[in-house]
C-alpha cells in the first residue's frame, strides 16, 4: 500500500457541554491538537433539511496513528477544522496492518 500523501493541516476538536442552569447546554468546541492529513472525497449529495438546501460531501481523511486512549486519536463526533470548513467524523477505522496510519471518514455539511 502506497504511503498517504499528508498535505493538510487539520485541527482536531472535540465537544464540551457546559450546563446552562436551565436544564440543558451549551456546546463547544476545544482544539486537541493538529493533525497533517491527506483528504479525499468520496461521495457528495444535496437534501433539504427545514426547507433549506444543505450540500453534504463525505470525505476519506487519513491521519497519522496515535495510541488508543490518547487525546490526539480522533474519535467519532470529534471533528477536523480546517479554516472555516468543518468535518464530523462518523468512524474511524485502522489503515493499514502495521498500524502507522488511520483512516476517518467525515462528513462536511454546507448550506446551500
Amino acid at each position: 500500500m502506497k504511503a498517504p500523501h499528508l498535505n493538510r493541516k487539520l485541527v482536531l476538536e472535540s465537544p464540551v457541554r457546559t450546563a446552562d442552569g436551565a436544564g440543558g447546554y451549551t456546546e463547544t468546541w476545544e482544539a486537541l491538537g493538529e493533525h497533517w492529513a491527506e483528504i479525499t472525497a468520496r461521495t457528495g449529495a444535496e437534501r433539504s433539511i427545514a426547507g433549506v438546501p444543505v450540500s453534504r460531501v463525505r470525505y476519506r481523511i487519513v491521519v497519522r496513528n496515535a495510541p488508543q486512549g490518547s487525546t490526539a486519536r480522533p474519535a467519532p463526533d470529534q471533528r477536523f477544522r480546517e479554516g472555516e470548513r468543518r468535518f464530523v467524523i462518523r468512524a474511524v477505522a485502522d489503515r493499514d496492518a502495521r498500524g502507522h496510519y488511520l483512516t476517518c471518514f467525515a462528513d462536511e455539511e454546507v448550506a446551500a
